[in-house]
């Protein structure tokens, strides 16, 4: 529950037909072993209590009567329970009858929220028994307790604002406007949909892609539950395929032809998120609603929410694409747009080169590629590619080999240009004892090297390509007017995390063993600006000894900037993804680290260079990102620091 984690939950039950005693049992014990696991919201699927496959038997009194007098059974069991159900089964009303999905809570039938699609084509034939129910909500009378009745209607949890959640039944899912999207508009964060949707082949795959894309479209968490064994084969068959979904992610699916509960946890703070950010989300402008107010006896009276220990699986490299085949197809695709980026400024500005600093590490290896690719594109001639190397104080022989042979495999002009001399000329200038090795030492070097692309750049008539990334940027890890600067910077929207498989990405298809390796070794290699000298012929100087670990930092990144999370949040959840790798305390360190770079070195960010966007998180002044440089980051911190005072009590 804190955090903004409900745990959700969709169960078959293994009924049988028109046997209402049987399948409240069923029922019952699913809801027992529901708030065992601490469930919130349970959906079971339609006409459970009957069974799907009734036929003419609803037409029968006895089956109508039993089944009302079974939800009132089983509303007595939930009697001091938090958990809210969602059963179905068939309703008469002033001579119809209508097929409902019951809210069950805390001893109470809290509403009911008729079908509005009947279908009568093919296998289905419900428009013989079922009439469509009403849009809007009226109270009516059942077992003599006022109820409301009617589609549009929200039930909201009291000690949880933002977790609203309202009903469709199947075939309403299937039209071309479901009721779900109004729910949505109306302030709906998770959509539930008790279904007896029969299986015939390929069908699973159609059903999947229907409630995945239903959950992306209204941004809202989506729990499908589906009848199975126990219903009626004298025509069909059904599979208990239960989902649940996340704004386009399926977060847990049951096997099918099996009767089983699936749960998982949906972030209904992930989608607050999401909603405020798409302007075009309008919620709010459905006023007919009905919400129903319920409260869970047992979190009631709390000063705070529980913490859920969360069973959904936690990426601790978000911005990497899980699947080996889609991390392929993925890499081949930022690729293209970094290098359909630089392409077009070449062609723009008429240059006749492009300038790439190269140090035989990870970032500026990536941006040789990437301009090699967009050369390729151009059709014209790599040694147009003037790829400058610039030996220094801390550069080691690996990193200086590496850069020659990475130039020379890929075709490219090399030039060597050593800096020393010019840099220790300026310390002089300046009087700056070389001894003092400090960030006047290291920055002078990264502002040498910028000077000298330029200038080549300029005499050869092209342009520089940047090669910074945004981890950097987040952090503010580059020499403001060094590396920092450049004409066009491909990498500024590729986070370090994401650099490391691009790179590998090009490794696995290399055109040469040669090319192969060395790409392999520069991704042996540790991160450094190498700006320090060696120690023992070895790099020195470590980024991530000195800002954190970048799969740390990237972590962080991606859950500030996509959904703008508390830093608490981000911290329960860091903690989760690396259990096996840091401990709490280092990853609190960190992410104070973080925070504190990112709010001070916004000044950097505020003056990039043009580059590509690939991915949703991206730092252009010109974008995504517009921030003040000198913003306070007090309150962050602030709510950092509640995570150490939780765990000391």
């Amino acid at each position: 529950m804190k955090h903004g984690f409900v745990r959700v939950a969709a169960a078959t039950p293994t009924g049988k037909v028109a046997d209402c005693g049987h399948n409240s049992r069923q029922i019952i014990e699913l809801i027992r072993q529901a708030q065992e696991a601490e469930v919130k919201v349970l959906v079971l699927p339609e006409l459970c209590i009957t069974g799907y496959t009734c036929s003419d038997l609803f037409f029968q009194d006895t089956i109508i009567n039993e089944s009302l007098s079974s939800l009132w059974d089983i509303a007595k069991v939930t009697k001091g329970k938090d958990v809210l159900c969602f059963i179905g089964l068939p309703l008469l009303y002033l001579g119809k009858l209508y097929n409902v999905a019951a809210a069950v809570q805390n001893g109470k039938v809290l509403g009911f929220v008729p079908k509005l699609h009947i279908p009568n084509y093919s296998e289905f034939y419900e428009a013989r028994h079922f009439t469509p129910g009403p849009v809007d909500v009226q109270n009516i009378v059942v077992n003599g307790e006022e109820i409301p009745f009617g589609s549009r209607m929200i039930f909201q949890a009291a000690e949880m604002e933002d977790l609203q959640i309202a009903a469709e039944i199947c075939e309403d899912v299937w039209v071309p406007q479901p009721p779900s999207g109004g729910h949505a508009e109306a302030g709906a964060t998770v959509i539930v949909n008790l279904s007896a949707s029969n299986e015939i082949t390929g069908k699973d795959s159609y059903r999947r892609e229907l409630v995945r894309n239903q959950s992306a479209r209204l941004v809202a968490g989506y729990i499908y539950a589906n009848a199975g064994e126990g219903e009626s084969t004298t025509d069909l068959v059904f599979a208990g395929h239960n989902l649940i979904a996340e704004n386009g992610i399926v977060l847990s699916e049951s096997e099918r032809f099996t009767n089983t509960m699936i749960y998982t946890e949906v972030d209904i703070y992930k989608l607050r998120s999401e909603r405020r950010r798409m302007t075009t989300f309008k919620t709010g402008r459905e006023t007919s609603y009905k919400r129903v107010v319920y409260s869970m006896p047992q979190i009631a009276g709390r000063d705070k929410l529980p913490v859920l220990p969360l069973t959904r699986r936690i990426d601790r490299a978000p911005f990497v694409p899980g699947a080996a085949a889609d991390r392929k197809k993925r890499c081949d695709e930022i690729i293209s747009i970094q290098a359909l980026g630089l392409k077009k400024r070449l062609e723009h500005t008429r240059c006749e080169s492009a300038v790439v600093g190269i140090s035989g590490g990870l970032d500026s290896t990536l941006a040789l590629l990437v301009t090699r690719k967009a050369y390729d594109m151009l059709g014209w001639n790599a040694k147009g590619i003037i790829a400058v190397t610039m030996p220094c104080f801390g550069t080691t022989d690996r990193t200086y080999q590496n850069a020659v042979t990475l130039v020379r495999e890929l075709g490219a002009t090399l030039r060597e240009i050593r800096i020393e001399a010019a840099v220790m000329q300026h310390f002089k200038d300046i009087s700056h004892d070389p001894s003092l090795q400090n960030v006047v030492y290291e920055n002078s070097q990264a502002r040498e090297r910028t000077q000298i692309l330029m200038d080549i750049a300029n005499q050869t008539y092209g342009i520089v390509v940047g090669t910074g990334d945004l981890s950097e940027l987040a952090l503010g890890w580059a020499t403001y007017n060094g590396d920092h600067m450049s004409n066009y910077a491909v990498n500024a929207s590729i986070p370090k995390t994401l650099v490391r498989y691009l790179v590998a990405d090009f490794a696995d298809s290399a055109s040469s063993s040669e090319l192969k390796r060395v790409l392999l070794d520069i991704l042996d290699t540790p991160v450094s600006p190498e700006l320090l000298p060696p120690k023992d012929g070895e790099i020195a100087q470590k980024t991530e000894d000195l800002v954190g670990p970048y799969e740390l930092h990237d972590f962080v990144l991606y859950y500030v900037m996509r959904f703008g999370f508390m830093p608490e949040k981000i911290y329960y959840l860091a903690c989760l993804a690396f259990s096996d790798t840091y401990d709490e305390e280092t990853i609190y360190r960190w992410l104070t680290v973080f925070y504190r770079r990112f709010f001070s070195q916004q000044f950097k960010r505020s003056c990039l260079p043009d580059g590509p966007k690939v991915g949703s998180v991206a730092l252009s002044p010109r974008g995504d990102f517009r921030m003040p440089s000198d913003a306070c980051v007090t309150s962050w911190l602030k709510n950092l620091e509640q995570c150490k005072m939780g765990e000391e009590e």
